[in-house]
């Protein structure tokens, strides 16, 4: 396998992606008693080599890393670091953590539900959908069904503060937004390219999508996720935290490296620049149900799932030339001949990695907690490495 074809897994553009290590000292993975266990097939799981992929903490630095594999029927769950430094307790897989955009994977999930309940037309402008929110007449071009596939042509953002250092991450992690006030800092310039064309990853495509939620529904987003996928499902570790900036429960602290070498918890964060396509909180349990009920047509029915499992045709192509890799909610990642779907996430001090074959014959759930802006992609290109060898 090539780091091209690893790669695949980790392309995201996300708007709020984390950052590149700096040194910091390795950790030996440890599991729950009982947790080891390997596939009895044709291609088990090599316990050894998935330690040793997470096990590696300078690379990304990162105070915590967790793993959570199947592989047809056999599982195996490791995890390294700490989940609290100061308390010293490794992390688990009912932890919580901030799981960033795998929130759109939710998101889409009940939008695709309430096409297939004939309550929304993927192909109406997103203008008439929302009449309150009065955007521009150019937006009269961009349907419901580009903002699922991130083929939208929505323009850049103005007036966000700018976080390129951790320090202004911190000055800034308890500014609060409205959804619309976050949509007003699209709307002053023309679309970048016309709506179904090109295909650029954009947060602001799901902060609309959430709003058409709440126009359909009457109710906040976060309460329809939960109602229709959060509750059936028995996902208690997850939800959408709306106003409130902590992590409640056992949870996994995320931090970040600072320009002067130290070391700073930001776990507490306002997560509302976030919102609709960032704030989850998950655990590595809950997403892997979630991923399991989704593939399996638990969550949404047949018609539905195939445009959650479809990518743009060829002629739409990344706005950096490459091949569009985003569908409705999910992004395909293909390895060694064999295609992986599923959702990348990030956000401050957490990173997560939620992918499965479309039979679920082999799937992951990768959570680690990045110390530095922009770090490098090393542990997933090890999972990679160890899932596909």
């Amino acid at each position: 396998m090539t780091p091209l074809s690893r790669r695949a897994f980790t392309g995201m553009g996300a708007a709020a992606a984390l950052a590149p290590a700096t040194a910091g000292s390795a950790a030996a993975a440890s599991a729950a008693p009982g947790a080891d266990r390997a596939a009895m097939d044709p291609a088990p799981l090599d316990p050894a080599a998935l330690r040793a992929a997470i096990s590696d903490l300078s690379h990304p630095e990162a105070t915590a890393s967790q793993l959570l594999v199947e592989r047809r029927g056999g599982r195996w769950y490791g995890s390294a670091g700490t989940a609290d430094p100061v308390s010293g307790r490794p992390a688990g897989a009912d932890d919580r953590f901030r799981a960033g955009s795998v929130t759109k994977a939710f998101v889409a999930t009940v939008v695709l539900r309430l096409w297939a309940e004939g309550r929304v037309d993927l192909g109406a402008p997103i203008r008439r959908c929302l009449p309150g929110l009065a955007l521009p007449s150019r937006f009269d071009r961009v349907e419901v069904a580009h903002l699922l596939q991130h083929t939208s042509g929505l323009p850049d953002h103005r007036g966000l503060p700018d976080l390129g250092t951790p320090e202004a991450v911190l000055r800034h992690r308890f500014d609060h937004w409205t959804p619309r006030a976050l949509v007003a800092t699209v709307t002053r310039d023309p679309l970048k390219f016309p709506p179904g064309h090109a295909q650029e990853y954009r947060g602001v495509n799901y902060v609309l999508l959430a709003l058409l939620i709440e126009e359909l529904t009457g109710r906040p987003y976060g309460e329809v996720i939960a109602s229709r996928v959060l509750r059936p499902l028995g996902l208690t570790g997850t939800r959408i935290p709306g106003d409130d900036p902590r992590l409640r429960g056992p949870h996994v602290h995320g931090f970040l490296r600072m320009t002067d070498g130290g070391l700073r918890d930001a776990t507490v964060y306002d997560q509302s620049a976030a919102w609709g396509e960032g704030e989850l909180v998950s655990t590595a349990d809950d997403l892997f149900r979630f991923q399991e009920a989704l593939f399996s047509g638990v969550l949404l029915p047949e018609r539905a799932l195939r445009k959650m499992v479809t990518l743009p045709p060829p002629t739409v192509r990344m706005t950096d030339g490459t091949r569009a890799r985003y569908s409705m909610g999910l992004q395909a990642a293909t390895v060694n001949g064999t295609t992986f779907w599923g959702k990348t996430g990030e956000t401050y001090g957490y990173r997560t990695r939620m992918f499965a074959t479309r039979d679920l014959s082999t799937r992951f759930v990768l959570s680690y907690t990045p110390t530095a802006l922009n770090a490098r992609e090393d542990m997933i290109e090890r999972v990679a490495g160890a899932l596909t060898a």
